[in-house]
């Protein structure tokens, strides 16, 4: 047997792994033979991910019996998301790992949909009619993947309690801001004892204080963004604002550091930092990070929390990681049919992304093999560089895809 078609039968026996991983999570026979068909199909080639096509790449006749796996057939989507879990900590897990907490939109017509009202998009980049879900995105040396998603619930939604019936939403389930639900999963990874050293995220979270005072109460590491008007303790022991505290950054501080790579090369940004927080613990550090633009001399503002001997270059190092979780949204838009579904169920928004999720994990953990067998040449060996570059080298996830297809 030739290399190619070898390690072709070795990514349809890791899927193959997976798929008699969780079929525990399913009591009836034929619902886990649906779950491993719409897992093959969310990693076939087709180029929508919906319950059609799902059933043409599984040999049914009609959606129905995908429909039936996405509405009604009994499991619970949370038991898988544990077990894609702990698949990334077996092939992704680093000490070194980077959680990223970020969210992206779910572009929908009418009002059924669980969540979905007029807000604002980042996917589109405006106010759409959408539905929005938070995730968490873990990253290591060896690669990154999406392990946990919430769906945002307006408080509209949830002050309507008749409406939330009719899309299956549970009469416990209340409103919760977007930093809750990313605290929610947060604590799942960290109670997990998912490998992680930092954690990293937008403004919508690092203007949460709340959510930050929660991460130092546990010593956890973290690189958050911050707006300009973020009030901040400095130096001085009174509050003054981050733009003021850069604008007094002297000029000699500043240091070119790269955020990693990107769509077109190096991430080139000046980088200085300012410690705040006088009163701090023994062994801990506080700063503000800023981020200044290269060309147009542009601030951006982190508040960071970690060891005290942090470099300024492992700040940056954390900060840069932050783009694997726009990589994960379009990879599983892209790829798994993360944005495909037709479902309006809250539970169903759950199953639909959660087995994504999982199909994209796979393709994160071949590509990760395929760096250390030396044939993807990309992102998950130690240099940060960007996760397309496996497939910029030829390697999966086409040939996963064709692999599949032959093998499965």
């Amino acid at each position: 047997m030739d290399t190619g078609l070898e390690q072709v039968h070795g990514w349809a026996a890791e899927l193959e792994s997976l798929c008699e991983r969780i079929a525990p999570r399913f009591g009836r026979v034929e619902v886990r033979r649906r779950a491993s068909g719409f897992l093959r199909g969310l990693l076939s080639a087709a180029e929508r991910k919906n319950g059609w096509r799902l059933a043409e790449q599984a040999g049914d006749r009609t959606p129905d019996g995908m429909q039936r796996l996405l509405n009604h057939a009994r499991w619970d989507a949370d038991e898988v998301r544990d077990d894609l879990r702990d698949y990334v900590a077996e092939h992704l897990g680093d000490p070194g790992g980077v959680l990223v907490v970020d969210e992206t939109g779910f572009l929908k017509k009418g009002t059924k949909s669980a969540g979905v009202q007029r807000q604002y998009s980042g996917t589109a980049g405006r106010i759409e009619n959408c539905q929005v879900g938070v995730f968490l995105a873990y990253a290591s040396p060896r690669g990154h993947a999406l392990v946990d998603r919430e769906l945002y619930l307006p408080q509209g939604w949830t002050q309507d309690r008749p409406r939330c019936r009719e899309a299956g939403i549970p009469e416990q389930v209340e409103f919760r801001t977007k930093p809750q639900l990313a605290r929610r999963m947060l604590a799942r990874a960290l109670d997990a004892e998912l490998p992680v050293a930092w954690v990293t995220a937008d403004e919508v979270y690092g203007g949460d204080g709340r959510l930050r005072r929660w991460l130092e109460e546990r010593d956890v590491a973290h690189v958050l963004a911050v707006s300009r008007k973020q009030s901040l303790v400095s130096g001085l022991f009174r509050f003054e604002r981050a733009d003021q505290l850069a604008a007094r950054i002297p000029a000699g501080a500043w240091r070119r550091y790269s955020a990693g790579q990107g769509a077109k090369g190096e991430r080139l940004y000046a980088w200085a930092r300012v410690a705040i927080r006088p009163l701090r613990q023994p062994g801990r550090g506080h700063w503000l990070l800023l981020r200044r633009s290269l060309d147009d001399g542009e601030l951006a503002y982190y508040v960071c929390y970690g060891p005290a001997s942090t470099s300024l270059a492992e700040l940056v190092q954390v900060a840069g990681v932050r783009w694997t979780v726009e990589c994960g949204f379009q990879q599983g838009k892209g790829e798994t049919g993360l944005d495909h579904y037709e479902v309006r169920r809250y539970d169903a928004w759950y199953r639909h992304a959660t087995l994504s999720m999982l199909a994209l994990v796979f393709l994160a953990v071949v590509r990760a093999s395929a760096a250390e067998a030396g044939t993807g040449g990309g992102w998950a060996r130690r240099t940060g560089r960007a996760a397309g570059a496996v497939e910029r080298a030829g390697g999966p996830p086409a040939a996963v895809r064709a692999g599949v297809a032959r093998t499965g």
